[in-house]
């Protein structure tokens, strides 16, 4: 689907890395970008967030190149964006429902599946307009006034209702996780979960560090179903628990934050984070901060946390670890793809269980060793299965997915 993307500059540093990173979630997504247009702007416009000389720019290139769809490096209002389509004259999409479009695709686990579309229905639920005008059942005349509903009632209504089941659902396996948790804290397990910008190596470190074998690309959220493994770290530790979780991105939307909630619970009761940072990104700091805000917005940036700069191959380091003036490890530079500086992490992850409140239960010298085992099946694809009577129907489903792309 051949695209243009747009952006304005507000004045802030980030603007041509965003751009670029816009550039890799519209393939992410199946689009090929074909135009990049920018404009600099000290505040959105209230009608087409670019101005009206600007949409007219855009709709001459959009003829000009034979463009099928326009995407927005920023969150459009409902209005802007319908402005801009009927002005346009092609689909426009914002840079929210473009993630959540990525989301749709990449989403295997039937958690994962709730969670998305969930986000979308909330997402959705802002943008209904009159597009039923000849179905309205509210009509004047003899013999036809009463009680009735316009189409766009009757889909606020079925979105409602949808919603209430997807998060009846979600509480379900919120507690399933709840009891795998209390289970793994009567047995004394210390957890570790991944976090970082999506692309930042999280998966590859996973495999690495766990064997566990999950899906790995060069590809933004590659993976968003949440995966955890038992790893045996020597007798005096024993063994932890190790999670890899969804990336994060600039400006990730709030519906999938609050729809990923339970999944990103694994980071809120971890007792480590391993906070993975690619080395070779040029904007890296400013990825370490991005993650940082999502970390404090659900709750989790209280939690221990150890910055591990992987793809250090590509940026020209070695392996080697940092403290700070604590002399507690801070830093650990790794490759999670060939191999190096791995030793060290493992021994990073050892000496902050030693040190966690309460792990004096962990020296038990005559644990058996239990490498590359599931901890109690509670990886999504296993625990998140629905009951037979539960799943939906075709019927029952409201189609939300944009068309970004081949599903």
């Amino acid at each position: 689907m051949r695209a243009a993307l747009v952006g304005v500059d507000f004045g802030h540093s980030d603007f041509a890395a965003s751009m670029e990173e816009l550039m890799l979630l519209s393939r992410s997504a199946g689009a090929d970008p074909i135009s990049t247009i920018t404009a600099k702007r000290s505040s959105p416009d209230s009608a087409y967030f670019v101005g009206s000389g600007k949409a007219d720019e855009i709709g001459d290139v959009v003829v000009n190149d034979g463009l099928e769809i326009v995407i927005f490096n920023h969150a459009l209002s409902p209005a802007q964006q319908r402005n801009l389509e009927k002005r346009l004259n092609v689909r426009v999409l914002d840079r929210t429902s473009l993630i959540l479009d990525i989301f749709a695709q990449r989403a295997k686990s039937h958690e994962g599946k709730l969670q998305v579309e969930l986000a979308q229905l909330q997402h959705l639920a802002t943008r209904l307009i009159r597009g039923w005008t000849h179905l309205e059942r509210q009509k004047g005349g003899i013999g036809l006034r009463g009680p009735g509903e316009t189409q766009l009632e009757t889909d606020r209504r079925l979105i409602g209702d949808r919603v209430k089941a997807l998060r009846a659902r979600l509480e379900k396996l919120h507690k399933q996780r709840e009891t795998q948790r209390r289970a793994r804290g009567r047995n004394h397990t210390f957890s570790v979960s991944l976090v970082g910008y999506t692309n930042a190596g999280k998966s590859t470190l996973f495999n690495a560090v766990t064997k566990a074998g999950v899906y790995v690309a060069d590809q933004l959220f590659a993976t968003l179903d949440t995966t955890s493994r038992r790893v045996y770290l020597g007798q005096e530790v024993g063994n932890v628990v190790i999670s890899d979780t969804v990336g994060f991105v600039r400006e990730l939307p709030h519906q999938l934050v609050a729809a990923f909630r339970a999944t990103l619970e694994e980071t809120i009761h971890a007792d480590l984070l391993l906070h993975v940072v690619d080395a070779a990104s040029p904007v890296r700091m400013e990825q370490i901060e991005q993650v940082n805000l999502v970390l404090k917005e659900i709750g989790a940036d209280h939690i221990p946390q150890i910055l591990v700069w992987n793809k250090i191959d590509a940026a020209g380091l070695e392996p080697s670890v940092e403290r700070d003036e604590y002399a507690t490890i801070s830093r650990v530079f790794v490759s999670a793809q060939k191999g190096s500086g791995l030793d060290l992490l493992r021994d990073a992850i050892v000496e902050m269980a030693r040190k966690a409140p309460g792990s004096a239960h962990l020296y038990q010298h005559d644990a058996a060793p239990q490498e590359d085992q599931l901890d109690g099946q509670y990886d999504q694809h296993d625990c998140a299965a629905p009951d037979q009577d539960e799943e939906p129907g075709e019927d029952d489903r409201i189609s939300t997915h944009s068309q970004v792309g081949t599903r």
